[in-house]
């Protein structure tokens, strides 16, 4: 009876384990973001300027660009114009939140650094490589690189 209880014990515990699993060491994680609300506020004189600001809260598919598996929401501040925006936002999944911080450039890819997480994510470092989908910078590939 006493193994019994153990073993009932254990189960219940690796269940619960399973169930929280966190984020693994070395976790490749390749989500869409479509680049529907995205705002640029003209801070500065007229045009693009240092300090600017873009502000977006768009939703997050997965990497086939079909099924939603969140949103993001964040802001950019424009550090050289025409070239690039230092941001900082937020990707929010059913299982946890990732914290993202870097620079976006105009016309390049950019890779950004993960700053932490939520839930599942909780304790995340690594980074975010950023890739235009199209000319229109109408959505966007989001690979995080988790350690």
């Amino acid at each position: 009876m006493v193994a019994m209880k153990t073993l009932s014990r254990t189960i219940a515990v690796a269940t619960v384990a399973l169930i929280a699993l966190p984020f693994q060491a070395g976790e490749h994680l390749a989500v869409v973001e479509r680049a529907l609300t995205d705002t640029e506020i003209d801070l500065g004189p007229k045009g693009d300027s240092v300090g600017d600001l873009l502000t977006f809260a768009n939703p997050i598919f997965d990497a086939a660009n079909k099924v939603q598996l969140g949103t993001d929401q964040g802001y950019c501040i424009r550090v050289a114009v025409g070239k690039s925006w230092e941001c900082f936002w937020t990707l929010i999944l059913k299982d946890g939140q990732i914290t993202v911080e870097g620079p976006f450039y105009d016309a390049a890819d950019s890779v950004m650094v993960v700053t932490g997480g939520s839930g599942k994510y909780a304790g995340a470092k690594g980074s975010m490589k950023l890739h235009a989908r199209d000319a229109k910078s109408t959505s966007y590939d989001f690979v995080y690189d988790l350690q």
